[in-house]
């Protein structure tokens, strides 16, 4: 790599590296440790390439992807899962957070999504950050995990069952959450001219 391609790069790291890391976060559950070693992993190869790369930030989030498909693949997981918390405790609420839209702030909601989605399959979490986080069309998911979009609406059905499953306080935000919402109400309007 050449001076004007190593400063690109550079640049492109300080930049960027925050959005992909929360991504990479998402992706692999909410183990920092492992989302680190996902960026690092994905900025290596695309600084190999860094020359003929036209989109620097696709390029990265595809390798992201394309991982961690990788890592979910693997017939046998090589690591133990370690948390930090037991799953429940004594009153049954995973975590401890509050069941509550009006005790839940933003952070104990980041942590009880977090929680929960560690607790969800790779391929799951996948689909769901692909889908939601990413905001990415089911025919791109597919495409990115290299099945069909049947698979992915499947996949993305019974992860949110299993989210739901896992974490009930999630659904109790539900109703708060759509009186702030604007309405998605379909039927039909009549137009005057």
């Amino acid at each position: 790599m050449d001076a004007q391609g190593h400063e690109a790069f550079r640049e492109f790291v300080e930049n960027r590296s925050t959005a992909l890391l929360k991504t990479a976060v998402l992706l692999s559950g909410g183990d920092r440790h492992a989302a680190e070693d996902l960026l690092q992993n994905a900025l290596i190869k695309a600084a190999g390439r860094w020359h003929r790369i036209d989109e620097p930030e696709a390029y990265v989030r595809q390798i992201l992807y394309r991982q961690q498909v990788s890592r979910w693949r693997l017939k046998w997981r090589r690591r133990e899962l370690t948390v930090a918390e037991p799953p429940e405790t004594a009153d049954g609420v995973a975590g401890g957070a509050a069941a509550g839209a009006d005790a839940a702030s933003a952070t104990e909601l980041r942590i009880l999504m977090r929680g929960a989605l560690a607790r969800l399959t790779a391929r799951q979490r996948t689909v769901l950050v692909l889908r939601y986080f990413e905001d990415l069309p089911e025919a791109d998911v597919a495409r990115i995990l290299g099945c069909s979009v049947g698979t992915v609406r499947s996949t993305t059905h019974r992860s949110l069952a299993r989210l739901r499953v896992l974490a009930p306080e999630l659904t109790a935000l539900g109703p708060a959450d759509a009186e702030q919402s604007p309405s998605r109400d379909f039927s039909p309007v009549e137009v005057r001219p």
